[in-house]
């Protein structure tokens, strides 16, 4: 890991309206780092990390990636998106094209890969994802975590720097919950820069190498995996933890 971190949030804050949903929010993350945030409903969580890949917008503060800061005016925001990549909650594949399509589209539009290295890169990454078999199936073919295999497959063809994870897990149902933390467990130990909005606590638990934890628009909490579980250190943490453990 270099010393200079992939991303650097200092005293991030985004109102909507007059509502505030971040409150002087700093994080830092090294490269190769797989911080987990979590945080009950409504803590600002997915705000958070939308705003690092520029997805929303921000009041005042500062989002660096790789160098660039991302609310500056004239930041290529497609161009930042390829370096960050951003798995959603509800997959967001195109219906109408194959899943290799899917995979294909923006490595052409973005990186002007050829469309043949394209379609080539989107095999190998189906073949990451275990899914070579699926590579002409259309998205509404597919389990909902094959969809998001897919959706992981299309945000590694961009060669990013870092990716973003939203409750990637949260729409899918508990057997499919597994093979989707699996295939991002294999991409944590390949080295993969992740940030990893979730409240699959095991996955934490095993993969994060940190978990922030975030309430009312702060974050409330930021230590490794094993201080975390063992020993946080205010009583929000505790309480949510016992919670969402208990399940």
């Amino acid at each position: 890991m270099t010393d200079q971190p992939i991303i650097a949030i200092r005293d991030l804050h985004k109102n909507y309206g007059t509502t505030p949903v971040l409150r002087g929010c700093s994080l830092s993350i090294a490269r190769g780092e797989v911080v987990v945030v979590c945080g009950p409903s409504g803590s600002g969580k997915s705000t958070l990390i939308k705003c690092i890949n520029g997805l929303e917008g921000y009041q005042s503060g500062s989002i660096l990636v790789d160098g660039i800061e991302v609310g500056a005016k004239g930041t290529d925001l497609p161009k930042l998106r390829a370096r960050v990549g951003m798995v959603f909650q509800h997959f967001e594949l195109y219906p109408h094209m194959s899943v290799l399509q899917n995979i294909a589209l923006a490595q052409v539009h973005v990186l002007k890969r050829t469309r043949t290295a394209a379609l080539e890169r989107a095999r190998e990454l189906l073949s990451r994802v275990g899914l070579s078999d699926k590579a002409d199936a259309m998205p509404a073919d597919l389990s909902g975590g094959q969809q998001q295999r897919v959706a992981i497959a299309r945000a590694l063809a961009l060669d990013p720097q870092a990716i973003l994870f939203d409750e990637p897990t949260s729409a899918l149902d508990p057997e499919m919950i597994h093979e989707v933390l699996q295939v991002m467990t294999e991409l944590a130990s390949s080295g993969m820069t992740m940030v990893v909005v979730t409240h699959e606590m095991g996955f934490a638990r095993s993969v994060a190498d940190r978990v922030v934890f975030m309430d009312a628009g702060e974050i409330v909490e930021d230590a490794s995996s094993d201080v975390f579980f063992s020993a946080p250190r205010t009583q929000r943490a505790a309480e949510f933890l016992s919670k969402i453990l208990a399940h």
